[in-house]
């Protein structure tokens, strides 16, 4: 890949989140494993240098608190998350939807958003010549607070299938 016209997209779930009797599923808090863990994922992409300049959150309460302290670790590089009603419990066809439609001077996407659509568009995307390890482990579970980061060199609009590269997947703890 050309590294010069390289864009990433970093695809997350929430963090732990609880579930307090009464409360409706989009506005369910982190529980307090959650709060430990997603400062660690935004914390890993700081140490990496992978550095969102847009970030798509689901309008459920957990991805937003898990957006708040992936922000806390970027600091001042943080961009202002954009909430996104058409994240929440979106399958894989929705969530690359949204992708799609990101504007074409972004290189470095994040999309924090819920299972089992964010590790579906993950394997969507995937292609042949991803890392095999992390390939692997992210098909084989995307636990909460976990991140996969693909590499592409084409337009976010043309995203479909097969067509970005699996760098990492990470699972913070």
């Amino acid at each position: 890949m050309n590294e010069h016209h390289v864009k990433r997209l970093v695809l997350m779930r929430h963090a732990k989140a609880a579930w307090p009797v009464g409360v409706a599923d989009h506005e369910r808090p982190l529980a307090q494993r959650g709060h430990t863990e997603a400062p660690l994922a935004g914390k890993w992409l700081v140490e990496n240098n992978i550095l969102p300049d847009f970030i798509l959150c689901s309008s459920a309460l957990r991805t937003r608190q898990t957006c708040t302290w992936v922000c806390q670790q970027l600091g001042d590089k943080a961009p202002t998350p954009k909430l996104e009603d058409g994240l929440y419990a979106a399958g894989p066809g929705q969530i690359l939807s949204v992708i799609n439609h990101v504007p074409e001077t972004v290189t470095t996407l994040m999309v924090i958003s819920h299972m089992p659509g964010v590790q579906d568009v993950a394997l969507r995307l995937a292609s042949r010549d991803s890392d095999q390890d992390a390939y692997m482990n992210l098909a084989s579970g995307y636990p909460t607070s976990a991140f996969s980061v693909l590499e592409h060199t084409g337009d976010w609009a043309a995203l479909d299938g097969q067509d970005a590269r699996v760098t990492h997947f990470v699972v913070p703890r």
